[in-house]
């Protein structure tokens, strides 16, 4: 197995700079890692990273998440496997998919993406991730629960600690103490609202939650608010910065812009192509139950397998130029991007397959159709360059742009 000592560490600054030619490195020479200050096997290239999240429990397990995401959300869906596993997931799955995400949920998403939008329209410039990306999705979601509107701060605050903590790499310890306490925070404020939900079903997310049923099962209040502090993280940070990398790219690449501007259903393609090239999650880590060979070496029973999807989307094998941004390519399936059947990496596959991944669809779909047509020629602020900051997500820190407001919204 390679050591790999000339390839920067994923904890030093030069990796988190640019990780990109690092993952190449990785994956032409170093495609299993021990790291040391991780406790974890680092695997690189899109064969393993795929192998990983297909495997069947026995294999690879996420057993990590005890000690990865418990900490602040509580037991998870994405801890539980088998039966207990697909019941968990049939009870909430059918929220995230057709009718009720279309005849529910499409209205809040809309609703939301012409309120931040109104707010800047008249204006001539925004920064785009302030201004909306970072606000949009957890606003959708707070709207889906049903969650009082004056509350969104708060929800902002506890979603920035809980993906903060997941990232804390380096274990910086005020990281984590603040991650705890939203643990704490969030239940307090939930409890007692699910608990009045159940005595008071309506037409929203967590009425949908409270009374759903699979084969006797329901959901507990304790299941329900750990999958609601999960919703706000995972679908606040990833759709976050799913927002702003689509714009970065486009920008960046102004022909295949004017191609999404004049025909909108090219921006599936844009988003599959951006959760290939830019994937707002870098990292996903699994645990062995069972010693496997992977390309580089052996890793043994019980260790944690450190899954790096920023590098196996742009692994050579799989993709033509990889480290090219093209909406066009042949070699990336738009309209299985967003299913289990996706040929990126950046929703996981296999079991645990993001159960929000059509929810992020049409949030995306939804906000870059509405900013097209308030921003018709929308171009980056003069001399800014796009930088993507962080490490186990990655994203634009901002966004600013120009534009020419347009006299009437688009109705």
């Amino acid at each position: 197995m390679a050591t790999a000592q000339q390839i920067p560490d994923i904890l030093s600054a030069e990796f988190a700079a640019d990780p990109y030619p690092a993952y190449r490195v990785m994956r032409e020479s170093a495609p299993l890692i021990w790291h040391e200050a991780t406790r974890s096997y680092i695997i690189s290239r899109y064969d393993d990273v795929e192998r990983v999240f297909k495997d069947r429990d026995s294999v690879f397990t996420t057993d990590n998440y005890d000690w990865q995401i418990e900490p602040v959300h509580g037991k998870t869906i994405l801890q539980l496997s088998g039966r207990e596993h697909a019941v968990r997931r049939a009870l909430v799955a059918p929220a995230f998919r057709g009718a009720d995400l279309r005849e529910k949920f499409l209205p809040v998403i809309d609703r939301n993406a012409r309120e931040l939008i109104d707010a800047f329209r008249d204006t001539g410039s925004v920064d785009l991730v302030g201004g909306f990306a970072t606000r949009f999705p957890v606003n959708v979601i707070a709207d889906m629960l049903g969650l009082d509107r004056a509350d969104h701060e708060k929800f902002h605050g506890w979603y920035t600690a809980v993906i903060a903590f997941l990232g804390n790499l380096s274990g910086d310890a005020a990281v984590t103490a603040a991650g705890e306490r939203t643990r704490t925070e969030f239940a307090e404020y939930m409890i007692p609202i699910i608990r009045h939900r159940r005595e008071n079903l309506g037409d929203d997310l967590l009425s949908t939650l409270c009374a759903a049923e699979v084969d006797g099962v329901r959901m507990s209040d304790e299941d329900i608010k750990a999958f609601c502090s999960l919703l706000l993280a995972a679908g606040g940070e990833t759709t976050d910065k799913a927002i702003a990398s689509i714009f970065a790219n486009l920008l960046l690449h102004p022909e295949q812009l004017a191609a999404v501007r004049a025909d909108r259903a090219l921006i599936p393609r844009a988003f599959a192509e951006t959760l290939r090239f830019t994937p707002p999650v870098h990292m996903i880590m699994r645990q062995t139950a069972t010693e496997v060979e992977l390309s580089g070496g052996t890793i043994p029973p019980g260790a944690t397998v450190t899954c790096l999807i920023g590098a196996a989307n742009r692994d050579g094998s799989h993709y033509r130029d990889p480290d090219t941004f093209d909406i066009f390519r042949d070699d990336l399936t738009a309209t299985t991007a967003f299913s289990a059947a996706a040929d990126h990496l950046a929703f996981a596959l296999g079991r645990h397959f993001c159960v929000g991944a059509l929810l992020a669809k049409a949030e995306i779909e939804t906000g870059v159709d509405q900013l097209l047509d308030a921003m018709p020629d929308v171009r980056l602020d003069d001399g800014f360059d796009p930088v993507e900051q962080g490490v186990f997500t990655r994203g634009p820190a901002s966004l600013p742009v120009r534009f020419t407001p347009v006299t009437a919204r688009p109705e």
